[in-house]
């Protein structure tokens, strides 16, 4: 499945760091972003989350959620959390289920070997529920500062 801008956001529940829980419900109302990472605790997904966890404070200001995705279990996520002080929600999705949903879980190749991972992408879904934004392909490299842009650009 692939999403397209103006799409409604699929729908999820999943458990989050901190005890949390994250869900299209819950988020109801207000923008969102969900950004899709391979693996806790590696140097591009280390760099990528310190980035959204710095760029936090103006994020905040424009009532804006960020959500870490990746099918770590909740131990890992919950170790990495707490290794690089990130606040923000980092949810767990072993069955990539929402991963799936949101475009993130592709066929990659490695060495000649084909195998499904995740891609590392974002998706903003503005307040109506509605996708406003997708980065496919992620590079970690000034991503944070291209999803505040847009954000902002969504009042």
């Amino acid at each position: 499945m692939s999403l397209n801008i103006g799409d409604a956001a699929p729908d999820f529940t999943l458990p989050a760091s901190g005890g949390r829980t994250v869900s299209l419900a819950g988020l109801k109302g207000k923008p969102f972003v969900l950004y899709f990472y391979p693996r806790a605790d590696t140097p591009g997904c280390t760099k990528e989350a310190c980035a959204f966890e710095e760029a936090l404070p103006q994020l905040g200001k424009t009532g804006v959620t960020i959500i870490g995705v990746s099918k770590d279990s909740m131990k890992a996520i919950e170790k990495f959390a707490e290794k690089y002080n990130l606040t923000f929600p980092l949810a767990s999705d072993p069955e990539t289920t929402t991963i799936a949903a949101y475009g993130a879980w592709l066929e990659k190749s490695m060495y000649g070997k084909k195998y499904m991972g995740i891609e590392r992408s974002t998706v903003l879904v503005d307040a109506k529920g509605k996708i406003a934004h997708i980065w496919p392909k992620v590079k970690v490299a000034g991503h944070a500062d291209e999803v505040l842009k847009a954000v902002q650009a969504l009042k």
